[in-house]
């Protein structure tokens, strides 16, 4: 990993990093709330994925090794997510790349496209994404959010280790579960509160985007169903809409070669676009 120096517009430090080819096609993965780039370990060392492909990772603000500030308005606005974004692309000098996106990470991306518009990139990986406010699409387990913002360090720890093994419908080595609950905690009630109750996002940029899309899900995501990448998926002209059969609400760690072997056909697919 080559680490980036990032600054955000507001003078926070964002930690992000870079693995790969330097001169392939770009990839950015966003990952999931009180999640951080380490969720996307199968992707960054995957050995086919890093001899083609320029991959870049980073953490939200208020998440992972990324600067934490405590007062709520720095994470309610769009344009604050937005920006975080912008400053990696610009900080790593990346041309036109792919955004690949995991659940809440749909909000990010359509804060970005809102905020700085679609030229910029080449295409966009909707991951078990949430991509519009509403609960008509969210899954039963969604409902341990509201223990993970809690001050309650008891309620907080069995809230977070719920949410974590309802991500799966094959459950991860314990000690690959022990790294995601640790750099689960590591993000404050408080960001997560602040980030859960930003303003509503309509959707409105999904039928704006011209560009590739690929919409990928799992069919037993119990945090947020699959009926919302169904959605996604028709609300974009010519998006693809890929299920994954068996798999939860992280179909990149639970069957890896699968999600490697699309997200990198659709990789080639978008920088010819």
């Amino acid at each position: 990993m080559r680490a980036i120096d990032v600054k955000t517009p507001d003078g926070l430090a964002i930690a992000a990093g870079e693995w790969g080819n330097p001169a392939g096609p770009e990839i950015v993965f966003l990952h999931g709330l009180s999640q951080s780039s380490l969720s996307w370990t199968r992707q960054l060392t995957d050995p086919g994925l890093a001899k083609e492909f320029r991959m870049i990772a980073y953490d939200f603000r208020g998440h992972g090794a990324s600067d934490k500030p405590a007062e709520a308005e720095k994470y309610l606005q769009d344009r604050i997510w937005a920006d975080d974004l912008a400053s990696v692309i610009t900080a790593a000098g990346l041309k036109r790349p792919v955004l690949c996106g995991w659940s809440y990470a749909g909000r990010v991306i359509s804060d970005y496209v809102r905020t700085h518009g679609q030229a910029g990139i080449a295409g966009i990986n909707f991951v078990a994404a949430v991509t519009k406010s509403g609960n008509e699409f969210l899954g039963p387990e969604i409902k341990n959010v509201g223990g993970m913002i809690s001050d309650d360090l008891v309620t907080n720890i069995a809230a977070t280790r719920a949410f974590l093994h309802a991500c799966f419908t094959n459950p991860p080595a314990a000690q690959d579960f022990e790294i995601m609950l640790a750099f689960n905690m590591v993000v404050p009630a408080k960001v997560r509160a602040a980030a859960v109750n930003r303003a509503p996002n309509a959707g409105d940029i999904l039928p704006k985007l011209t560009l590739p899309v690929l919409v990928t899900h799992g069919a037993d995501d119990k945090i947020v169903r699959v009926a919302f990448g169904e959605f996604t998926a028709s609300a974009i002209l010519d998006a693809k809409l890929s299920v994954y059969d068996g798999i939860g609400h992280a179909p990149f760690f639970e069957d890896a070669p699968r999600f490697n072997a699309e997200l990198a056909a659709f990789v080639r697919m978008a920088q010819r676009v």
